[in-house]
């Protein structure tokens, strides 16, 4: 049973059969088990994908089993349930590493929100274990035929060795990530852990926290000293996916981190040494984030002494054919389905589209095809069929088009703030973003709606 496709959870957790059956449809393993008891060695027995408990009258004890968790197992998924949910719980559960903490009379719509966002978040926790990267060195190759990805690759090939930071570029869905896995196989630490951060999801007190860990009694509600992502990674290597999002008064302590290579613990007396190399992602101008006042400059610097840019999906089309059959072969070996190929004119039309969603959106789009179609071999017509399913035939233009990833995102926000009643933390936790990211969003369609009024 293959370890990132198993959830495992106590049977008195409320998961209702609705949800239960779109996580079978997913191809996921829920194991079932009594209670919170023999939790741990079950973890080393099965190395689950995420771990879902109920938060009971014993709460200490439960408290102190996550911490447990989460110190061993730092990248395994944790949600908490409650049926007598506490603020100050809520608080605790989420500054020891919980990734939530929900109500049992929760609704299903969002507990598969909720669901959702953490499992695509989550990789296979024993490929991200301290002392086995799963990917043996020089064997974890990116998908590329283009040749501007080509040099970067071998930018990036070249670089891996040392322990300089690298800034990654470029658009939502680009395969930053997948850049700054492919350094780090490629380097000298490939041994040591490969440890990811959204700066984006969370708040900045708990960010902080999550960052550079606390000391016992640093603040209300830290019973115990929590190590942070820097020391976890030590000897590896920090993905600070989103940099941008960090807020200014955390910038000043990053900078002082990249410089000296030590950490200061929330409420600690002492410095901590620690070797990591830190690669960031951000999917905004740098630059001019600075020129706002958004991002320190002298942190920019440090941060960019290895820029890569990566181009679009629109910009490097010759890579389409190879990402889509990459993607079908995967999908379908996850859905115990035969992998479909794509016929030569399906290639083409793919190559015609924007992709505003990049290579995440044709992802998603071969995910579908392999979960809905029953031929072997995509054609256009698949194609259409796949984007127009959902619409009603009158529609359906004559050419295959799907609509812009952006304005996508825009209806999808509104809609959540609409059925939340404009509660942007409610809004947020259904999308599955933080709070920030949700204003800013909504910074931006501002802004737009004034550029457009001006014209």
């Amino acid at each position: 049973m293959p370890g990132n496709k198993v959830l495992w959870t106590a049977t008195d957790v409320p998961l209702p059969q609705p949800v239960w059956n779109r996580l079978k449809n997913r191809g996921f393993h829920v194991v079932l088990a009594e209670g919170n008891g023999n939790i741990l060695e079950r973890i080393a027995e099965l190395s689950p994908r995420l771990w879902v408990g109920l938060l009971r009258e014993n709460t200490a004890r439960d408290f102190a089993l996550l911490k447990t968790i989460r110190e061993k197992y730092p990248e395994l998924a944790v949600l908490f349930f409650s049926r007598d949910p506490k603020v100050e719980q809520a608080v605790e559960a989420i500054k020891m590493g919980a990734s939530d903490f929900l109500p049992a009379s929760v609704s299903e719509e969002h507990l598969w929100a909720v669901l959702e966002g953490v499992l695509r978040s989550q990789g296979p926790l024993r490929s991200r274990r301290r002392g086995g990267c799963g990917i043996p060195p020089g064997r974890f190759e990116p998908i590329a035929v283009n040749a501007v990805m080509l040099s970067l690759l071998e930018m990036a090939r070249r670089i891996a060795p040392r322990r300089s930071t690298v800034l990654v570029e470029g658009e939502s869905g680009t395969g930053k990530e997948v850049v700054a896995s492919y350094i780090h196989h490629q380097s000298d630490r490939n041994k040591g852990p490969f440890i990811a951060v959204n700066c984006a999801a969370l708040p900045e007190t708990l960010l902080e926290s999550e960052l550079f860990g606390h000391e016992k009694g640093a603040f209300t509600g830290a019973v115990t000293r929590k190590a942070g992502k820097f020391e976890l990674a030590d000897g590896g290597t920090l993905l600070l996916d989103e940099i941008s999002e960090i807020a200014p008064s955390l910038q000043a302590k990053l900078l002082r981190v990249l410089q000296e290579g030590e950490i200061d613990r929330v409420g600690g007396q002492f410095a901590t040494p620690i070797d990591v190399r830190v690669i960031a992602t951000t999917n905004r101008d740098l630059e001019e984030e600075v020129e706002k006042g958004n991002f320190r400059l002298d942190l920019f610097y440090r941060l960019s002494v290895v820029p890569i840019k990566i181009p679009p999906l629109r910009q490097r089309t010759d890579d389409i054919g190879s990402l889509a059959d990459f993607f079908l072969k995967k999908h379908g070996e996850l859905n115990n389905e035969p992998p479909k190929g794509l016929s030569s004119e399906a290639v083409e039309i793919l190559k015609q589209q924007e992709w505003r969603g990049n290579v995440r959106e044709l992802e998603n789009l071969m995910e579908r095809a392999t979960l809905l179609l029953d031929s072997k071999i995509i054609t256009p017509d698949d194609l259409v069929a796949l984007t127009f399913s959902s619409r009603q035939k009158d529609n359906k233009p004559d050419t295959w088009r799907m609509e812009p990833l952006k304005e996508m995102e825009k209806k999808m926000i509104f809609q959540a703030l609409d059925e939340n009643r404009g509660n942007r933390t409610h809004a947020a936790r259904v999308l599955g973003i933080s709070v920030r990211t949700l204003r800013n969003k909504l910074n931006e369609y501002k802004e737009g709606l004034a550029k457009s009024s001006k014209t």
